[in-house]
């Protein structure tokens, strides 16, 4: 037989490429982010890995501030 159900509901998947989107957003942020603290905490020659801890944190609080952003309700 045939199915002949004429698009009953058609998925929307923007909400499931946004989410990927900011996944790999993230991803990237945070290994360019390690990876550029190796390299100045190296340069700077700290005892203690200071800005391989600092830097991923900043982009940590930056992007969960763009969340809250982006989810916030519109005034």
């Amino acid at each position: 037989m045939i199915d002949e159900q004429p698009d009953k509901k058609k998925v929307d998947n923007t909400l499931l490429w946004k989410y990927a989107g900011f996944a790999t957003q993230l991803t990237v942020a945070l290994a360019v982010s390690v990876y550029a603290g190796i390299k100045l905490d190296s340069l700077f020659k700290f005892k203690n890995p200071v800005i391989v801890w600092v830097l991923p944190l900043l982009v940590i609080v930056a992007l969960i501030y763009k969340v809250i952003k982006d989810t916030a309700p519109k005034k």
